[in-house]
């Protein structure tokens, strides 16, 4: 898993793609709609002869320090940004509600004949709502360094954007979660919120000061003995490691699941940068290079192509892709030429705030393990994850040219 992650990566860069793509499509290579239908019995072998759980455990553990390093990524200043701030709002807010209403609609119509007799249709309309809404920040943030535009006001605006949607897409996966836990009973659902909302006011206001004055007597500590400022001490990384694991705990059993846990400890410390580049030096790597393709094949072995073994299935697909990629698309670019963007720069922000990624197989694995979203409808949610990363940078190279140099 590990060497196919290298190779997809690396084949994806020599094709002008992310390398997050070729990590993705490598992934679902290895499931069942490649490796299983060329050579089941070798693929029985590989990934059936043993118990799935130990991959399914480490693939959490990497997602939880996958989510942390997120959070540690966050740059909260794209939020404040004062230049340009309508086209941001109006970008964010359009890009949000169009692909959450259209995509609320196609779950609430398909769950009958995608996922009929869960008896969670409105869960499902929701998660697919949701799937449809976010946008990939840490994606879009390495597609946009790869074509100079982290210093351009489109970059800003469009990364800006992006954060916005980002955070308030995890809100709603969080309150998603938590609606379809209570199984839509109202004190139920106000219990749970109210019990999330304890533990981010309480994360905020009470670990996070903790959490700094650890952190820098610990560096502090670092220099009086050895005579050098460590960032990131063994005993700190120990320590680090161990709020991590209680923050995802605390919020697995808020019914929230164990990611967002990770995500917030990450927000609590995004503004402590040399504990940030540390851990990016000494885990960061180690986490993308050996649990993402862990996840990533763990999503590919949920996938199934050949699911869709009819004409209907694909056409539901279809309609999957073109509404989420189109109603993403459209609303950004309808916004951005609403506030006064030229069309090239309307059409540059649309295509970015497209790019979903690795936060929609977040979403939607999420959704499978609740048992709301349904086998078919897994993998056509795949499939338009991987299709709306992938033409972004086509659509890049096309369109940047006929921007204005000072965009």
């Amino acid at each position: 898993m590990v060497l196919a992650g290298r190779v997809g990566s690396s084949l994806a860069v020599r094709i002008g793609q992310s390398a997050a793509v070729g990590e993705i499509v490598i992934g679902i290579l290895l499931g069942p709609s490649l490796f299983g239908w060329l050579a089941p019995d070798a693929f029985n072998y590989v990934f059936k002869s043993a118990p799935g759980e130990p991959m399914q455990v480490l693939s959490q553990l990497g997602l939880i320090l996958l989510m942390f390093q997120i959070g540690l990524a966050f740059d909260f200043g794209h939020l404040t940004e004062q230049r340009n701030r309508r086209a941001v709002l109006w970008v964010a807010t359009a890009g949000l509600v169009t692909p959450f209403a259209l995509g609320f609609a196609l779950g609430w119509v398909s769950a009958p004949t995608l996922a009929p007799g869960d008896g969670h249709h409105l869960a499902t309309a929701l998660f697919v709502a949701t799937a449809f809404s976010i946008t990939a920040l840490p994606i879009l943030g390495r597609i946009m360094i790869e074509f100079d535009l982290t210093r351009r006001p489109l970059g800003v605006i469009g990364i800006s954007a992006a954060a916005i949607n980002d955070v308030v897409g995890w809100l709603l996966l969080a309150l998603v979660s938590t609606l379809a836990v209570s199984q839509f009973q109202a004190g139920a659902f106000a219990l749970n919120v109210g019990l999330v909302a304890l533990f981010g006011m309480s994360c905020w206001w009470v670990i996070r000061p903790m959490l700094k004055r650890v952190v820098h007597a610990s560096q502090t500590r670092s220099k009086r003995v050895d005579g050098q400022r460590e960032p990131l001490s063994n005993n700190l990384l120990g320590g680090l490691l161990a709020a991590i694991f209680v923050a995802s705990m605390t919020t697995y059993h808020l019914g929230i699941f164990a990611i967002f846990g990770g995500f917030m400890l990450g927000v609590l410390l995004h503004d402590e940068r040399e504990l940030v580049d540390a851990w990016q030096e000494r885990l960061g790597q180690f986490t993308t290079v050996f649990f993402l393709p862990i996840f990533f094949t763990y999503t590919g072995l949920r996938t199934d192509i050949g699911s869709l073994n009819t004409p209907a299935l694909w056409g539901w697909c279809l309609a999957t892709v073109f509404l989420a990629s189109a109603g993403k698309f459209c609303a950004s670019y309808l916004a951005a030429r609403w506030v006064g963007m030229p069309p090239a720069e309307a059409k540059v922000l649309g295509i970015m705030m497209n790019t979903r990624a690795l936060m929609e197989l977040i979403v939607i694995n999420v959704g499978f393990d609740m048992g709301v979203i349904s086998r078919p409808q897994f993998t056509m949610l795949v499939i338009m994850a991987i299709f709306s990363t992938v033409i972004t940078a086509p659509l890049l190279r096309r369109w940047l040219p006929q921007c204005r140099p000072d965009a």
